[in-house]
């Protein structure tokens, strides 16, 4: 059995999830101060009803880390970077312990400038007296040699708990973005991983001992021991988890709108050709442009308990103060209004009614007055933050998980909608988007079986130089010499074994048919009139989807 868990805004969800589909699901309510405390409350549960040895696979979906971003919870860390000729890395300070070290590495791997040790150990020794016990080492071009990155950890030793590196983040060469990247990286490490230790310790307390791994941002999943190195992966798992689940759910051939409506966002996201549309360079934290790759979605405060006011005209978040009335909260919310015009039935419904009455007396509207402008506000700001993302999609080149699109544009001509008010919201947003909407059969827990049923996926890129003979692979700390006829195709084979190899070691069994080759060059050296050799870049991944095994459920869930 595979088992799911979603940490959402406002509640936990889980499924158990067999060869024949949905065995059992569970939902909880999130301790947003104590998220592990939901992820136990939700394994109590289900070791109740399954048994503790048939759970082979968890597959956990957290906001623990984009918490920590969005609060500013994050740990300092102490940023080593070296640049050289060109862009000035003091130009991308990230942090207060920022230092830029003399040093420099070109396009091709050669060392132009050696890194001093000694300004190293200055820069390190400022660091750790400033109390710095986390580290990120970013050099321009370590994807193409990481000598210098290396010795910079070298430098750090044990005195630092953790050390990020630019060349094992990614092995693209945009150096500002990798800088970026590496730093949140070790900002939420310690974090990351106390929560990770403690989930792993509470599973062999309740008896269970399944492989366990983290959703990630573009989709897909990563083992516990990769993420435990690369937390900044799991930035955003949570609107991933929606999108993955209406793929596994539903077959989604049209160009579609995706909402996830929670208790305190809605996330928004679009299918063009029947795949989701991707973030291809990457995701932006804060001011900060990231390598992270991530499914592209948008997110408004707009959800379940987003609070109702009052500013020349009635308005629905984004703040949240708490749950709604109907279930103890300090003031109305949207599914208060969606309970008091009938179109759900959650928690005290007198609550919702007796708030709303309240709160309308003060307004002098009627109750229903109030809840009906309510819930048509918070559609109406949903359907102009879906308008502004494909206006945004349609004027630049768009990715999705399978290609890139063309001069083609989108034009949606359906909307699915999951999360805890789906249903209720359903006909208020088939008004205003004037589309079909569908509500899956299992749309409150759509997160968490997307979670479950997603498959492991992993990145990398090969680098060659037939001048050199050397061949590379940073992110795995792979090289070898090769031969002066190595060509591109030799290099995409071994992309692809090399990647293969790479998750097998880490227990995950992948085929080869879900390996795509997302880039191959490879162009000429010449020196003089001479050809002395080829430069080659070969990049590819396992393309995120559905687990083999469960295939045969994709449609059949919805």
């Amino acid at each position: 059995m595979l088992l799911g868990i979603d940490v959402g805004g406002t509640h936990t969800d889980a499924v158990v999830i067999d060869d024949t589909g949905i065995a059992a699901t569970y939902k909880v309510k999130t301790d947003q101060k104590n998220l592990l405390h939901s992820v136990l409350a939700v394994l109590e549960r289900v070791r109740e009803e399954v048994p503790a040895g048939e759970i082979e696979r968890l597959n956990l979906s957290t906001t623990l880390t984009t918490n920590a971003l969005v609060e500013g919870k994050l740990e300092e860390v102490g940023v080593l970077v070296s640049g050289g000729p060109g862009l000035d890395p003091a130009d991308f300070m990230v942090c207060r312990d920022y230092h830029v070290l003399p040093g420099s590495t070109d396009h091709r791997g050669t060392v132009v400038q050696e890194l001093d040790a000694d300004d190293v150990e200055r820069a390190v020794r400022k660091c750790l007296d400033a109390g710095v016990r986390v580290f990120a080492a970013v050099t321009k071009f370590s994807p193409r040699n990481p000598a210098q990155e290396t010795l910079i950890r070298d430098v750090i030793g044990k005195r630092a708990d953790f050390v990020s590196l630019g060349h094992e983040m990614t092995g693209r060469l945009n150096f500002p973005r990798r800088i970026a990247t590496a730093y949140f990286n070790s900002a939420v490490w310690r974090r990351f991983n106390t929560f990770c230790n403690a989930v792993t310790d509470s599973l062999d307390t309740f008896g269970m001992s399944p492989k366990v791994n983290i959703l990630k941002a573009d989709g897909g999943t990563i083992p516990l021991s990769i993420a435990r190195r690369t937390p900044v992966e799991s930035i955003l798992s949570g609107p991933a988890a929606s999108v993955m689940g209406l793929a596994a759910m539903c077959d989604i051939a049209l160009d579609s709108v995706i909402l996830d409506v929670g208790g305190t966002t809605t996330d928004i996201a679009v299918f063009v050709n029947g795949a989701p549309v991707m973030e291809y360079e990457g995701i932006h934290i804060g001011s900060h442009a990231t390598l992270v790759r991530a499914l592209k979605t948008h997110s408004i405060g707009v959800g379940g308990d987003s609070a109702i006011w009052f500013n020349g005209e009635v308005r629905v978040g984004p703040q949240r103060d708490g749950p709604c009335m109907a279930d103890g909260g300090p003031r109305p919310t949207l599914t208060d209004a969606l309970n008091f015009l009938g179109k759900s039935a959650y928690g005290d419904l007198n609550a919702s009614r007796k708030g709303l009455d309240e709160l309308a007396a003060k307004l002098g509207l009627t109750t229903q007055d109030l809840a009906e402008r309510a819930v048509s506000a918070a559609v109406g700001r949903i359907r102009e933050a879906v308008r502004e993302m494909v206006d945004e999609l349609n004027s630049r080149p768009v990715y999705t998980l399978r290609e890139l699109l063309g001069e083609r544009r989108i034009v949606p001509r359906k909307v699915y909608v999951v999360g805890g008010p789906a249903e209720a919201l359903a006909s208020e947003l088939f008004k205003v988007f004037s589309l079909s909407v569908s509500v899956p059969r299992n749309y409150a827990v759509a997160n968490a079986v997307g979670a479950a049923l997603t498959r492991t996926t992993r990145g990398i890129e090969l680098f060659a130089d037939t001048e050199r003979q050397q061949m590379f692979v940073p992110s795995l700390g792979y090289s070898r010499t090769v031969e002066e006829r190595y060509g591109l195709k030799d290099a995409q084979r071994d992309a692809t074994r090399l990647l293969l190899n790479s998750l097998r070691e880490e227990g995950v069994p992948s085929r080869e048919e879900n390996v795509e080759i997302t880039h191959a060059s490879s162009f000429n050296m010449v020196n003089g009139s001479r050809l002395v050799g080829r430069n080659i870049r070969v990049k590819c991944q396992i393309k995120p989807g559905i687990l083999h095994r469960y295939k045969n459920l994709a449609g059949t869930l919805c």
